[in-house]
C-alpha cells in the first residue's frame, strides 16, 4: 500500500475499528470513490464501482498465485473495500474465488458471474453446477458469456428464460450479457431483457470492439461504443466495463490512469472490473479511480 493510501486508510478507519470487531466483520474497509456504491440502472442491484476481476488470461494470471495467496489478495481488497467480484463459468477461478470469499457474510459482497451459452445444455443443472463450485446459495449478477455475433439475442432465447426462471427462484438477482465486437454491442440498445450491459472500455480502443469479436485494436470503432454506451444508460441499463489495462497491454502508469478517466468521465460507466494479481495493483486501481472521479 502506498504511504498516502496507508495513512488515509488508517485515518478513516480508525473510529470504525470496535464497531466492525464487535460485529465480527473484517476490519477497516476504506472508503473512498472507488468503494462507493453506485445502482446499476434500473436493475436496483448496488455495487462498488470498483469490481475484483478474476479473468486474466482466463483467470490463470490468479489461479497462478495458489489459493493460499489467492485467498490473501481477494480478502486484502475486501479489507480495502471492494464489495464486488467478478468470475465466470469459462474462467478457472470459480472454486478458487468462492474458497477465498467462504466466511465472510454473505450480504457484505456482490458476486457476478457469467455462463457459456451452450447448445443442448440444461441451463438450470448449469446454474446449479455453478452455484455449488462458487460455494454460494446466490449470484448477484449473471451474465450471458462472450455474446459475439449479430444474432446472438435470437440464439440465446432459452438461456434468457432459463435465467428468468432462476430469478424467480432468487438464485439469480440480476441478468445481463457481455458482449465483444460491434455486431453484438449494436443488439444491446433496446434489448428489454437486459438490466446490466458489461461492455469493453478504454481510450485508445486497445483490445475493444471493432468489425468483428477479434480482440484487436480498434481505435475508430471508440466514438460508436461511446455511443451505444449513453444509448443503454439512458434505456436504463447498469454499465460495467473491462479491458481497462487494454487486456494487460497497458505497461505505462499514465495509460492505466487515462483509461480509468476515460471509463467514467467520457463513457459514463457505472463501475469497472480490473484483475489483480498483487496488492499494489489494487493499491492502484483504487488511487486511479479516485483521481478519475475527482
Amino acid at each position: 500500500m502506498s504511504p498516502y493510501s496507508r495513512r488515509e486508510f488508517l485515518k478513516t478507519s480508525l473510529a470504525a475499528g470496535t464497531m466492525a470487531s464487535v460485529a465480527g466483520l473484517p476490519l477497516h474497509a476504506e472508503q473512498s470513490a472507488a468503494t462507493e456504491t453506485v445502482t446499476l440502472g434500473k436493475s436496483g442491484m448496488k455495487v462498488t464501482r470498483l469490481a475484483f476481476g478474476t479473468g486474466s488470461n482466463n483467470g490463470y494470471v490468479q489461479a497462478a498465485l495458489g489459493q493460499q495467496d489467492f485467498t490473501r489478495l481477494v480478502r486484502y481488497a475486501y479489507d480495502r473495500g471492494i464489495r464486488f467480484f467478478e468470475t465466470a463459468e469459462s474462467y478457472v477461478t470459480p472454486a478458487m474465488l468462492g474458497e477465498a470469499l467462504k466466511g465472510l457474510p454473505r450480504d457484505s459482497y456482490k458476486l457476478m458471474s457469467k455462463v457459456t451459452t451452450d447448445a443442448g445444455v440444461d441451463p438450470q443443472k448449469r446454474f446449479e453446477e455453478m452455484l455449488r463450485t462458487s460455494k454460494t446459495e446466490y449470484f448477484d449478477i449473471m451474465l450471458l458469456h462472450w455474446q459475439h455475433t449479430a444474432d446472438w439475442v435470437a440464439e440465446t432465447a432459452r438461456w434468457q428464460d432459463g435465467v428468468l426462471e432462476a430469478q424467480a427462484k432468487k438464485t439469480i438477482r440480476t441478468r445481463g450479457a457481455s458482449v465483444h465486437g460491434l455486431p453484438a454491442l449494436r443488439q444491446m440498445p433496446g434489448n428489454k431483457w437486459l438490466e446490466v450491459a458489461m461492455i469493453r472500455m478504454n481510450h485508445n480502443g486497445t483490445r475493444m470492439d471493432g468489425p468483428t469479436y477479434a480482440d484487436n485494436n480498434n481505435p475508430g470503432s471508440v466514438p460508436e461504443v461511446l455511443e451505444h454506451v449513453k444509448q443503454v444508460k439512458q434505456q436504463g441499463m447498469g454499465v460495467i466495463s473491462m479491458k481497462l489495462v487494454g487486456n494487460g497491454n497497458f505497461t505505462q502508469h499514465s495509460d492505466r490512469q487515462k483509461a480509468m478517466r476515460f471509463a467514467f468521465k467520457d463513457a459514463g460507466v457505472d463501475c469497472v472490473t480490473v484483475g489483480f494479481k498483487s496488492t499494489q495493483e489494487i493499491d492502484e486501481a483504487i488511487d486511479n479511480l479516485n483521481l478519475a472521479m475527482a
